[in-house]
């Protein structure tokens, strides 16, 4: 049976800093338009006590969160234990996104290495704490980070992916407002 927590506990805290991969869910207001899930991992995330958490969002071939969250502020970030005793975390709460030229950025930014591409922070506060059992989630070995999305920013440079923002982080899917401005 799964429980429900006020506040994250050390026990949580120290499971979300453990793991590789998470992910983000969001949706828009209509029903026409596109739920989004996200994996993200690349040692992005942080948590910043214990109802608050935040992750470096760079840049990709979308703007979905952004988008969403923007539109409406609804976030769930799930974690799940793939080695060791099966477990499930979900965080609900309200998001909210913070680009290059927002006035918290640089205090936020502090938190976290560096990571190329970085195109705003995503901070959740949480509202809803919920663990559950995980029985199905598979056993899966961590073999280590992707080098393609360094390789990536790498081969762009900061004026390349800055063109990719321009090109596809402006606006979702569903024709949503997504960046500001582009970063770097």
């Amino acid at each position: 049976m799964g429980k429900v927590y006020e506040e994250l506990t050390p026990k949580l805290k120290a499971f979300i800093s453990e793991q590789k991969l998470f992910f983000v869910g969001t949706a828009p207001l209509s029903d026409k338009g596109h739920v989004n899930i996200s994996p993200k991992g690349m040692d992005s995330l942080r948590v910043l006590d214990n109802k608050t958490i935040a992750y470096l969002d760079v840049t990709g071939s979308g703007v979905e969160t952004i988008s969403h969250i923007k539109e409406n502020g609804r976030l769930v970030c799930m974690f799940c234990a793939f080695e060791g005793k099966p477990f499930i975390l979900r965080l609900h709460g309200q998001g909210s996104v913070i680009e290059s030229a927002d006035d918290d950025f640089p205090t936020l930014r502090a938190h976290f290495d560096d990571l190329p591409g970085v195109r705003s922070i995503i901070r959740l506060d949480i509202a809803r704490i919920a663990d559950s059992c995980g029985w199905n989630v598979p056993l899966y070995a961590y073999e280590g980070t992707r080098d393609y999305y360094q390789n990536y920013a790498d081969k762009l440079g900061p004026e390349g992916i800055r063109e990719g923002q321009l090109a596809s982080n402006m606006r979702s899917i569903d024709g949503l407002p997504g960046l500001k401005e582009p970063s770097l």
